[in-house]
């Protein structure tokens, strides 16, 4: 198979400056063929900018005179409809009522909750009054039952050993 290989191209330094003389005669010829295009185009350009100012300024009368005031009721009547001033909308209250009704509600529920609150504290109160005194004695029975079971299993283990 033949493979391809690149092939490198080595230049002498006199190639070089005689392509360099070459560029340097070549650009010598184009000037002046460069400075009359140059001249060329400026004198189009000129002539189009002579040949298009009168074409703009009748563009803009046109505008002005036909098609602005067409523009103008255009966007006037649109003002008009758009404009919330001429179409009154009735007011919605419910909105209003029951947000209102909703803290009415709150404010009856806090009440009767601290009131509940109260009462409640009050009873507990009055239950361990009452029953405080029967859970004293409650307790002293089961540390005197503690105690002589304590002593009966004391004695036992004494009478075992020797």
């Amino acid at each position: 198979m033949n493979r391809r290989r690149r092939a490198e191209v080595v230049i002498p330094q006199t190639w070089l400056t005689r392509m360099k003389d070459q560029a340097m005669k070549a650009s010598g010829r184009m000037s002046p063929v460069a400075e009359s295009a140059r001249d060329l185009a400026s004198h189009r350009l000129e002539d189009a900018r002579v040949w298009a100012a009168p074409k703009l300024d009748q563009a803009a009368q046109s505008v002005e005179e036909q098609i602005a005031p067409i523009v103008s009721a255009f966007l006037a009547e649109l003002a008009r409809r758009i404009d919330v001033t001429s179409t009154r909308k009735p007011r919605r209250r419910w909105p209003v009522v029951a947000l209102l009704g909703g803290v009415a509600i709150g404010a009856v529920g806090v009440a009767m909750y601290r009131n509940n609150a109260q009462r409640w504290t009050e009873t507990m109160r009055e239950s361990m009054r009452h029953t405080g005194s029967d859970a004293s004695k409650w307790v002293g029975d089961k540390a005197e039952d503690a105690g002589e079971k304590a002593d009966k299993a004391a004695d036992e283990i004494s009478g075992k050993m020797p």
